[in-house]
């Protein structure tokens, strides 16, 4: 084919050179300006952190990666009458960095809560046109919550009171002497709080309480806890203003609970002392439930949770729980809750997926919050890792979605008669999927929610996706009739109101946690939509499922980045993804890409204007260049004056004799035979790059969809054109034909162009459709 490659070349070698040539003609006084490095293909060395022995370029754990442990010994007491929480914890500090620590932080969640907290004042408020009365009372009438940690001692090992400084949501402990590399330091903390009603005054953990006097509790970030120090923030000792979440290290944990002795009680870990805390019957019920595989075991019935709401036992029960390599710990308890489990295979072991829920739950989620944990779990894992630990238990919270490890909160009720829409029925199976998913990321894959809420909202959202469509297709009777399970996040269309709206408030997904704007479709849509789309459209599902699994395990138990994250995605994939970070993560660019123009040309056995004017700029003749194949537009001038002369060479049959002699006999029977040549050129007016996905449909019905990569937009921002030679006429052109690239702006995708209808039109079109 040597000869039809010195025919493509020179034409190429006519156009090029033609633009090079201009470029040169030009005088110093019109010459433009030098520029920055602008392309949106450029590498990310200016974003990224540089690569150490602690994180590596790949993306990996360096060789001297190291993690801090904070183990906890713990003493909890509810004391249900007066709303409010009483604990005793010993830390056992273990300093794996390579650096001494001349103090510590800890973490004091609850002092959000206090009168002295100023949260509340880093909120902008102005006087509304209308409130509702709870949040009028709030704004102009109510008095401030008694809330936040009391410390009544910190103390060393030998029971030496230990110096500490409370600096809001953070308290700095003094050692007695700088704590050296390898070292472990033990102390203690001694505290107590009044529990706030999380139904009325929002909060992640708290209690919501009954019209008959009974509460439940869901109970979290409530003892102080270790802040995280690492090799990129030294001590992340961010003050927690109650959106940014939390960095935590990982550590062992031994925990008491003392509640009244009719409550029920689950939480992170193993329960060691469920014989002590168990009746006979509840034991012989859990040990079905353990071989049970399909259907939830009811442990505590509806009708023995009703029989105990009149009983308020004086008396208490402790129970006694025990978890390994978890960062943090929560539990929730009422004499309410009804209790029922099942068990799943997760990697040849079985794990029990557990719910809790009062009877204002049923029968919702009697019917299916178990399932949910038990596919929950199936499908982080396929996506990830094999879920590592024993449980996942989701408990019943009147508004609430908040998750710690083994456990979450979850909202979805029924009316007071039990009756509830599919709006109600799939928001609760999606909370609890997005729930039981946060296992995954944060509670095993650590990333720092302070500073980066899209880790792990975004990325769990991303996976929730496809929890939900795995749950549509196992089970189809939660669905029916609707023939897929109806997301709210995933796919690219749903981000388009988000991606389109107003600049002023909307901010890249690479801010920190509390300078976002629209929290949700920041650190949960956009983040999750972005992922959606580099599986399904750019890496395709092979590559990036490798590839998101190679990070999740790399990261299993250990702190990520962003970088981390970013590095993995592309050293697994062989996939140049810095266009998509950059775009889509760094800044609030938008898609919008269109045809510009489409032009049809034949071939002409007379030299066309452009070569003449190439040749004659270089003093040379037309015949210099060798044998070319000239191009003119079909319908132009210099076309009509062209066809006139008879030159030219309209049908394939004409055209493969005009080529014939600079061919050999092999190529010639290779050759097609296309009757039609086009030059679609495609305009980007949205400032991100995404693959130039297009839909051809020819005269005859027939559609052809090409994906042109990313990459196609490499040294042209605003437009590019490709040359097609095709066997049939072109009739349709669709830019995105399935809505794959969240283009805002579908108005440009298509030619001939949609016409815009009038209102007239509208109302026609739709009485005819009626």
């Amino acid at each position: 084919m040597k000869k039809t490659l010195f025919i493509l070349t020179v034409t190429f070698f006519v156009s090029g050179l033609g633009l090079y040539a201009q470029n040169e003609n030009k005088s110093e006084e019109t010459r433009e300006l030098g520029h920055t490095n602008q392309n949106k293909f450029k590498q990310m060395y200016d974003e990224f952190a540089t690569p150490n022995m602690y994180r590596t370029a790949s993306g990996a754990p360096g060789s001297a990666y190291y993690q801090q442990q904070a183990d906890y010994k713990m003493d909890i007491e509810l004391d249900d009458k007066n709303k409010k929480l009483t604990g005793k914890e010993t830390i056992t500090y273990t300093n794996n960095s390579p650096d001494n620590l001349e103090f510590l932080w800890v973490q004091l969640d609850q002092n959000m809560r206090s009168r002295e907290s100023k949260t509340p004042l880093i909120q902008p408020t102005g006087v509304d046109a209308a409130d509702p009365p709870n949040r009028f009372v709030g704004k102009y009438l109510g008095e401030s919550f008694d809330g936040g940690f009391n410390i009544t001692a910190v103390k060393d090992a030998g029971g030496k009171p230990l110096e500490y400084t409370i600096n809001g949501t953070m308290m700095r402990v003094e050692m007695p002497k700088d704590l050296a590399s390898g070292s472990k330091f033990i102390f203690s903390i001694d505290w107590w709080y009044n529990i706030n009603d999380h139904v009325n005054g929002r909060g992640r953990s708290g209690y919501e309480e009954f019209e008959d006097g009974n509460r439940a509790y869901v109970i979290a970030q409530f003892y102080p806890r270790m802040a995280v120090y690492n090799d990129v923030e030294g001590w992340q000792n961010h003050q927690f203003w109650g959106r940014g979440e939390f960095a935590l290290p990982f550590g062992d944990f031994d925990v008491n609970i003392t509640v009244p002795s009719d409550h029920i009680l689950d939480a992170t870990g193993v329960l060691v002392n469920r014989k002590e805390v168990f009746t006979k019957e509840m034991m012989s019920r859990y040990e079905k439930a353990k071989k049970s595989y399909d259907k939830p075991v009811l442990i505590v019935t509806q009708k023995e949770a009703e029989a105990k709401e009149k009983t308020f036992s004086e008396s208490k029960k402790t129970w006694k729980l025990s978890a390994k390599n978890v960062r943090d710990f929560g539990f929730a308890t009422s004499r309410r809750f009804i209790w029922d489990m099942m068990a799943v295979k997760i990697g040849g072991k079985d794990v029990m997926a557990v719910s809790m829920y009062p009877k204002e739950g049923n029968p919702l989620w009697e019917d299916w919050s178990t399932k949910a944990v038990a596919s929950t779990l199936k499908s982080y894992s396929r996506m990830t890792f094999d879920y590592p630990y024993h449980k996942a238990i989701s408990v019943h919270a009147k508004n609430q979605g908040m998750e710690y490890p083994m456990i979450c909160w979850n909202y979805g009720r029924p009316d007071k008669k039990g009756k509830f829409s599919d709006r109600t029925k799939f928001g609760m199976m999606s909370v609890i999927i997005h729930e039981v998913g946060h296992n995954f990321f944060p509670m095993i894959v650590n990333s720092d929610e302070r500073q980066w809420t899209w880790m792990d909202e975004g990325l769990n959202t991303f996976v929730q996706y496809v929890a939900e469509q795995d749950f549509g297709e196992w089970y189809p009777d939660a669905i029916a009739p609707l023939k897929k399970y109806p997301s709210r996040r995933g796919p690219a269309a749903k981000i388009v109101p988000y991606m389109s709206g107003d600049q002023s408030f909307i901010s890249p997904i690479m801010s920190q946690s509390n300078n976002i704007y629209q929290f949700g479709s920041n650190a949960y849509s956009k983040p999750a939509t972005g992922l959606n789309i580099l599986r399904e459209t750019v890496m395709g599902r092979d590559l990036f499922d490798y590839s998101f699994r190679t990070y999740s395990q790399r990261w299993m138990f250990k702190h990520p980045t962003p970088e981390d994250f970013f590095r993995t995605m592309e050293d697994a994939s062989a996939v140049d993804l810095d266009w998509f970070w950059r775009g889509w993560f760094y800044t609030t660019d938008y898609t919008d890409i269109g045809v510009k123009d489409v032009k049809k040309y034949v071939v002409s056995k007379e030299p066309n204007q452009r070569a003449k004017d190439f040749a004659s700029a270089r003093g040379a003749k037309i015949e210099d260049f060798g044998p070319l194949v000239f191009m003119v537009e079909e319908g132009s001038e210099e076309y009509e004056t062209i066809k006139k002369n008879g030159n030219i060479i309209d049908n394939a049959k004409t055209l493969k004799e005009y080529l014939i002699d600079n061919f050999s006999v092999e190529e010639r029977e290779v050759l097609k035979e296309p009757k039609y040549f086009y030059e679609v050129t495609f305009e980007k007016p949205g400032g991100l790059v995404m693959p130039l996905i297009v839909e051809y449909t020819y005269e005859d019905g027939s559609t052809e969809t090409i994906t042109y990569p990313a990459e196609i937009w490499r040294k042209n921002d605003a437009s590019v054109k490709r040359a097609i030679a095709s066997e049939k006429a072109i009739s349709k052109i669709v830019v995105d034909p399935n809505q794959e690239t969240a283009d805002i702006d579908t108005s440009n995708n298509s030619w001939p162009k949609n016409k815009k209808l009038g209102k007239f039109d509208k109302f026609k079109n739709k009485v005819k459709g009626q």
